[in-house]
Parts: C-alpha cells; structure tokens; sequence
C-alpha cells in the first residue's frame, strides 16, 4: 500500500478493504462512500474510507439493504444502531419459506401481510424476513389451530398492528426531537445522548413496561366488559 500521508489509490483501498475496485467505485456512486481527495492527477483516499467500508460490510452482513445502510451512514450512531436493531435473528427466509415452515395457511399468511402485521422485510431496511417473523407465523398458526376463525386472528393482527404503529410513533419522537416535553436544549441533547449510548438496555427494559401494561389493560378491560354483561364468563363446570 501506498503511503498513508499521501493517501492510498483505489486499488491500494480495495485490498485493504478485501473489496474489488468496482465495488467501491459502485459504493462511490450510491453515495455510500465519501468523495476522495484529488491529489495532482489521481484520487487519494484515507484511513477514513477503509473505516467506512469497514461499516458497510459489518451492516451488510448483518442484513441490511444498501438503502437501509445509507439512512444509518448518514448520521452514524453506532450504539443506537447496535441497541435497536442488534440481538436479532440471524436466519433469513422468504415468505414462501415461511409459510412452509410455520404451517400457517399461505392465505391467513398473505392475509397477515395485507394488514400490517407481517410486515415487509424492507420496511426494517432488511432484505430478507428472519426468526421474529417466523415466531410470529408459529404463533398465529398455533391460535388457529386452537380454533380461532382466520378472520378473527387477521383483525387482532390489524388492531395491534395499527395501535402500536400509533404508540411507537410517539415514543420515537420522544426520545428524536423531545416529543411534548419542555426541554432545556442542552438537557434534551444530553438526553438524547444517554438514550443512544444505552439503546439496548433501554428496549429491553420498555419490553417490560410494554407487556406490563397490555396484561393489565387486558385484565382491566376484560373485568369491565363481565361487569357490564358483555362478556359471559367461561363455565367452571360448579
């Protein structure tokens, strides 16, 4: 390799990076990779982009799609990145795949996708569905083996599927832009700075608050709709 103060050629950059030079020229043109330096009559890049490239492989291989990987280049939050999207699955299957392998019924499936509930790998910046949503399948396929009507499960799916949506959406820009609150814009900032450095532990601990407060909303409801003769209760056989 070329001397580093001078910076390194294409060719020097793409063994570093175990790369081909078509690759990065191709990264170049998707705007994934910064513009080198012109140095006389050649383009000189720097440690810079051997780390950028580093990046790339390290999301790719982790399933992002190349449009995914843009968004999260933009403004690299490594620990954000890592707490909200890392933990995951690591197999990939297609719909197809998943379907064979849950033993759901391709229509309650395609129905599930319609609705919202099976979303659209892309929508994650994935290029591929993976073990959540093969769970998932499993789940649902389980409840209609239980005798639940399609129909049923597909508009518990919607009903979830939009409600969260509704929630998320406020908890994200909470934690984004401040959401609602008053704040002091050093405070937010550093807010916002303990909230990406901590991203994992944080979802781990909202999980908690989440099922916590769908069990007892559940339980809350549900005594309310028997005490309003709505709901009859199962007989005990007494």
């Amino acid at each position: 390799m070329g001397e580093e103060s001078d910076g390194w050629r294409i060719d020097d950059l793409a063994r570093a990076a175990d790369l081909t030079v078509d690759t990065i020229r191709y990264y170049r043109r998707e705007g994934l990779l910064p513009a080198p330096e012109r140095c006389g009559r050649t383009n000189r890049y720097g440690p810079e982009h051997l780390e950028r490239l580093e990046r790339i492989k390290e999301l790719q291989a982790r399933r992002f799609s190349l449009a995914a990987i843009r968004a999260l280049l933009t403004e690299d939050r490594r620990e954000l990145v890592d707490g909200i999207f890392g933990g995951g699955d690591d197999r990939e299957y297609t719909l197809a795949e998943l379907v064979e392998r849950s033993g759901i019924a391709p229509s309650l499936a395609e129905e599930l996708r319609v609705s919202g509930m099976l979303r659209e790998p892309a929508d994650f910046g994935r290029d591929a569905y993976d073990g959540d949503d093969l769970e998932l399948l499993r789940t649902l396929a389980e409840l209609h083996a239980l005798g639940l009507p399609a129909s049923a499960i597909v508009e518990v799916g919607r009903i979830y599927a939009q409600g969260i949506e509704s929630t998320q959406r406020q908890v994200v820009d909470l934690f984004a832009t401040g959401g609602e609150l008053d704040w002091d814009p050093t405070d937010l900032h550093a807010f916002q700075e303990v909230a990406a450095s901590h991203a994992s532990d944080i979802l781990m601990r909202a999980r908690h608050i989440v099922n916590y407060t769908h069990h007892r909303t559940i339980q809350r409801l549900t005594l309310g709709a028997i005490e309003r003769g709505t709901v009859t209760p199962p007989d005990d056989g007494a």
